[in-house]
């Protein structure tokens, strides 16, 4: 006579089959929060030592680089919206963080110059340029002393000359500065010239950050970016050269040693525009300009070693390139 137990169909053969198929998933599930575990204990350490969170970083430059890359590509009129939503987010949070300091910058009037100064420097060239940049001052500052008059915002002559050239400060920094890539890309051919001079900044940060979060020992500018260091530069002139000299050869067809010059000049102009946005914001007693973008802190956090190497990559066009 067969045991109740040996039966395969008895209620306690089923109730250890699920015992089991219990016990296999919580040991998947434990195995699964372990790994989250040390991702995360990864994570947190690597944001301790770089001050950013990685991850979040890579995927947020690439979402910019990609946009950037399609619309200098497909059809560069298209990089103008672009640069339309980059020039509107870095004035919104260089006057944002300014008003937050003390400083009376108007807002509207600063945005609306920014957004103005991209079509106007991509159909009218520099003239188009300069005649948006003076004339947005002049009516950032008529707009300010438009607020002096009421009773609300009345302030000392000190005071208002401070929030005057603050405004200015902005526009030049920012819109001006930003407005060179524009007016770059609106060259005949200068399309490849705006995103071999994005290429080479890129591989000015990515040298700097891969070298010195792996070698760097001596601060550069300790009192104002304390994690940048020398043998982080040395790794951006590095990285910058060669990606200057395959830049040259292969995309703006220019020969290899306006690489090399290219690659060690917008090292020197983004490592200033990185150190220089550090200044601002210790002046300014913050951390990130803004918090919009994860890993990065603010647009201006990202783009502040584009914006002088604007200025420089159009000259070196001009030099070289144009005819």
């Amino acid at each position: 006579m067969a045991r109740m137990d040996d039966d395969p169909g008895a209620p306690e053969h089923h109730q250890t089959g699920a015992e089991r198929a219990q016990a296999a998933r919580s040991d998947i599930e434990a195995q699964l929060r372990a790994q989250r575990a040390r991702l995360e204990a990864s994570n947190e350490k690597l944001t301790a030592r770089t001050g950013r969170n990685l991850p979040a970083a890579i995927g947020i430059g690439l979402g910019l680089g990609g946009s950037v890359l399609v619309s200098l590509i497909l059809f560069k009129a298209l990089f103008m919206i672009v640069a339309v939503v980059l020039i509107f987010f870095i004035v919104f949070e260089l006057t944002t963080a300014i008003r937050a300091a003390g400083r009376d910058v108007p807002r509207v009037p600063s945005v609306a110059v920014g957004i103005a100064i991209v079509p106007a420097s991509y159909f009218f060239r520099a003239e188009g340029q300069w005649l948006t940049l003076i004339g947005g001052i002049v009516v950032i500052s008529l707009w300010r002393l438009a607020l002096q008059l009421g009773s609300s915002r009345r302030t000392g002559a000190t005071d208002l000359w401070r929030d005057l050239g603050s405004g200015a400060f902005v526009q030049i920094y920012t819109t001006f500065l930003g407005s060179f890539l524009v007016l770059l890309t609106a060259q005949p051919g200068g399309q490849w010239w705006a995103l071999a001079t994005l290429i080479v900044v890129i591989s000015v940060d990515t040298g700097a950050y891969a070298t010195g979060l792996s070698f760097g020992k001596h601060p550069m500018a300790p009192r104002i970016s304390p994690k940048k260091t020398w043998e982080g530069f040395a790794g951006s002139v590095a990285a910058a050269m060669i990606a200057g000299v395959l830049i040259s050869l292969f995309m703006i067809h220019q020969p290899w040693w306006l690489g090399l010059v290219m690659g060690a000049v917008l090292t020197l102009t983004a490592t200033m525009g990185d150190l220089t946005e550090s200044l601002i914001k210790r002046d300014l007693g913050i951390k990130d300009i803004s918090t919009w973008l994860p890993g990065h802190g603010g647009f201006l956090d990202r783009l502040d070693s584009t914006l002088p190497s604007a200025v420089v990559a159009y000259a070196l066009y001009l030099i070289f390139a144009a005819h």
